[in-house]
């Protein structure tokens, strides 16, 4: 029997000197310097997640919500369509900070 794979979106922003990885699917997140060892590490803090809610018995629920569905022998979270920078205006209360 092939092991499951899961798939899932890897976002990667800048922080000032940080490069964030992030995974909106299961809101998981890591950082590091480079791009590069930012997803690694996104990768690795989302594996040791699966393996811990595996552990707790959470893991099918875990992943059913966040919208995860199996196709052969991998998981697929939800594609996003749209990614886009939307700007609103605050408050009065907010404006002037």
């Amino acid at each position: 029997m092939k092991p499951v794979k899961i798939e899932f979106t890897s976002q990667v922003f800048k922080e000032g000197k940080v490069y964030v990885a992030h995974t909106p699917e299961l809101d998981l997140s890591s950082c590091a310097t480079t791009q590069t060892k930012a997803q690694k590490n996104l990768i690795e803090a989302v594996r040791l997640f699966l393996e811990e809610a595996e552990k707790k018995g959470s893991l099918h629920q875990i992943l059913a919500e966040a919208g995860f569905v199996r196709r052969n022998n991998r998981l697929v979270g939800p594609r996003f369509v749209l990614t886009q920078r939307v700007t609103l205006p605050l408050p009065p209360t907010h404006a002037q900070a």
